[in-house]
């Protein structure tokens, strides 16, 4: 009998790319074409949610199947531990090529120098602090949208390619696919949507802020709404940019017979409930879009309680062709500390999310947010305090997501 080889592997990771941001999800705003033909062939799970949204947590999340703090970080300047297994590693072990392109965030950054500009986007992740991964070409940060500089493996030197970031790390990746045998396992990481949201966009133009469609979260008559607007034009541009840079990727040679996996290691509040950026516990942070392309698995949508947590364990299982293990009914969510940069979350929390309900907790584990999901889908309504939620609330604070607690978390990593 013939051997059949172990399937090819794609990850495209965006950053502050939430769920409800893609045309396919319904959004008035959002134009995606590739990506609403992605959604056509894949499983569309539209219950998917980040567990830390946040993005040195989220990563490390993702590549470990760990949670933070308990995979080594805790504070947003923590690097990935160099000893900590990931799926490069486990995939590697099992014959397959590794590839890694783009937003790497993992990195030991100072901080106190600038997060933004070409410093930290030429700072050098060393080999050994590559996450396993057998070929790496990326960069730590910098969130400069356009002429990103790359490093890695056949760049020992960070070297300034022009044009589009998203455009420069998908045409790096699609061409050295091109020359890759099977099975290869390749994540593409993306900043973009990410700010600054005023950069240009690959030559795609904002559409006029005062024709947006803003959903009923977002106050309306202030410097909220006329912020949400302004920057939510930008916003969609670069979703439109990136869109186009997907397309071409998973359209690729290499990837058309691969599994194509897209999502987002976070969303944007983008004035939601008068809030900005990410940390935040509400659905427009925690949310993201989640695609997965599988030849021979018919297109659906899928409600399970996914979570990014989830994937390496459910990506190994392809690769190995056993049946992938069954998902929660439930899915943790958490900051595990406070990023002390401007608009983002001021405080610790942890919280449990099924499509149903959403129950966060404060750091002294007193209710903070309670919602009905299913009737009350923008979170108008917060019902921690309702005498009625509280047998719900008591059931779900007994469940596995809050344990251990937060101080046993602290402590472990102090």
């Amino acid at each position: 009998m013939p051997v059949v080889q172990a399937p090819n592997i794609l990850w495209i990771v965006t950053t502050q790319w939430r769920a409800q941001a893609c045309a396919y999800a319904g959004d008035p705003n959002a134009r995606t074409p590739c990506l609403d033909a992605l959604a056509r062939e894949s499983v569309n799970y539209v219950q998917a949610v980040t567990p830390h949204p946040f993005g040195p947590f989220a990563r490390a999340a993702l590549l470990t199947g760990v949670p933070s703090p308990a995979n080594g970080v805790h504070d947003y300047f923590d690097p990935l531990p160099a000893h900590g297994r990931t799926i490069a590693h486990e995939l590697g072990a099992r014959g397959y090529a590794t590839a890694y392109f783009g937003k790497w965030h993992l990195g030991n950054r100072d901080p106190h120098a600038p997060l933004v500009g070409e410093a930290s986007a030429k700072a050098v992740v060393p080999a050994e602090a590559r996450g396993g991964f057998a070929f790496w070409e990326g960069f730590e940060g910098g969130f400069l949208a356009n002429d990103p500089w790359l490093h890695g493996t056949r760049l020992p030197h960070p070297v300034r390619f022009e044009g589009y970031q998203s455009d420069v790390v998908c045409a790096r990746a699609a061409e050295f696919l091109r020359g890759s045998s099977g099975p290869w396992f390749c994540c593409v990481s993306l900043e973009a949507p990410h700010p600054p949201y005023d950069a240009p966009a690959s030559g795609v133009r904002p559409s006029a802020a005062s024709g947006l469609s803003l959903p009923p979260n977002v106050p309306k008559g202030n410097l909220s709404e006329e912020r949400a607007r302004r920057e939510l034009a930008g916003y969609y541009a670069h979703i439109e940019a990136t869109d186009r840079a997907v397309g071409r990727l998973v359209e690729a040679a290499p990837c058309r017979g691969a599994i194509v996996v897209f999502t987002s290691v976070h969303g944007d509040m983008h004035g939601a409930h008068g809030l900005f950026r990410k940390g935040w516990p509400y659905e427009e942070s925690v949310r993201v879009p989640l695609l997965v392309r599988r030849p021979g698995v018919p297109a659906a949508a899928d409600s399970s309680s996914i979570s990014l947590l989830d994937l390496p364990a459910q990506t190994l299982a392809w690769a190995q062709r056993t049946p992938p293990p069954p998902l929660p009914v439930q899915a943790s969510l958490s900051m595990p500390s406070v990023v002390r940069l401007p608009d983002q979350c001021d405080r610790i929390w942890r919280g449990v999310r099924t499509p149903a309900r959403k129950l966060i907790l404060s750091e002294d584990g007193s209710p903070w947010l309670f919602f009905d999901l299913k009737n009350d889908p923008y979170e108008l309504q917060n019902l921690a305090s309702a005498p009625s939620s509280a047998p719900e609330i008591e059931e779900l604070r007994r469940s596995e997501a809050f344990q251990p607690n937060f101080k046993t978390e602290k402590s472990k990593n102090q």
